[in-house]
């Protein structure tokens, strides 16, 4: 019984970073995929919009299904957090890092990404969230790689290296590439992404003050893509205005695109935050 009530323990605690890990492929894939719908002529901004309308489309039946008989009430302080946390996610987080990630590549959008562990630590730490104990080995190794972190992502801000010729690519596509890379702004994009991964920490962060008011994981999930997409939809009408084409969508990569992106935004918001918020 105490073997058995060990695994238990050892799961419980491995899981959310075997979660993160998984995460992170999706991550990639999600980076990926969008660098080719934009690149395809796709706006970011409709690209949102849909993905997270996608996403609570996803996770609402589980919601329905599992979440039935211990959804709290939604207050009016609750609904004004969702509308927040949506706010500070779907719409400033995701816009801010996909218009970044059009003035650079895929792999440096999701590299600088890296950056919101340290900036979630720092304002778990100024909030009074997080105990850091400074004479401490542990409190030291946080400051420390929240340091690191962020010296790394301004050093991939400001030094630009060389353009790598990948030995299978045609001369059409190598020429392809040389001209986009023209076109590419890499500090612009930069930090955009370094002031999406503020947000996205901001995010983080209410998200879990929010679950410990309103602890009904899938439910909370299906009102910040909703409010997500509402938000980003009037977001996108405003940017897109007299560009209904903008909405157009076929069975290209651009569907493809949106259908993973929604599916991967909706693990994001069910999977991390919960798991994490077990551990406490």
């Amino acid at each position: 019984m105490s073997m058995e009530y060990s695994k238990t323990q050892l799961y419980n605690k491995v899981k959310p970073y075997f979660l993160v890990i998984i995460m992170q492929f999706g991550y990639a894939g999600m980076s990926i995929i969008g660098k080719f719908a934009l690149n395809k002529g796709m706006s970011e901004h409709v690209f949102i919009a849909y993905q997270h309308a996608i996403a609570a489309v996803v996770i609402a039946p589980f919601a329905v299904v599992f979440d039935r008989k211990r959804t709290p009430k939604l207050t009016l302080c609750v609904f004004a957090k969702v509308a927040l946390i949506a706010l500070l996610g779907p719409v400033i987080n995701q816009n801010l890092f996909y218009t970044g990630m059009k003035y650079t590549t895929a792999s440096f959008a999701r590299a600088m990404c890296n950056v919101i562990p340290a900036f979630s630590f720092a304002m778990a730490w100024i909030l009074g969230l997080e105990k850091v104990y400074l004479r401490r080995l542990r409190g030291q190794a946080k400051v420390l790689g929240t340091m690191v972190t962020v010296v790394g992502a301004l050093l991939m801000t400001l030094v630009k290296g060389p353009m790598f010729n990948l030995p299978w690519a045609n001369g059409n596509a190598h020429q392809e590439s040389t001209s986009a890379a023209n076109k590419q702004d890499i500090t612009k994009g930069a930090l955009m992404i370094l002031a999406s991964s503020l947000s996205g920490s901001g995010f983080f962060i209410l998200q879990a003050i929010t679950l410990k008011s309103y602890p009904a994981e899938l439910s909370l999930t299906v009102l910040i893509c909703l409010m997500g997409s509402l938000e980003s939809t009037i977001l996108a009408l405003a940017i897109e205005w007299g560009n209904p084409t903008a909405w157009s969508i076929h069975f290209d990569i651009k569907l493809l695109a949106t259908i993973y992106s929604g599916y991967w935004s909706s693990c994001h918001y069910c999977w991390l935050i919960p798991s994490f918020m077990g551990q406490e």
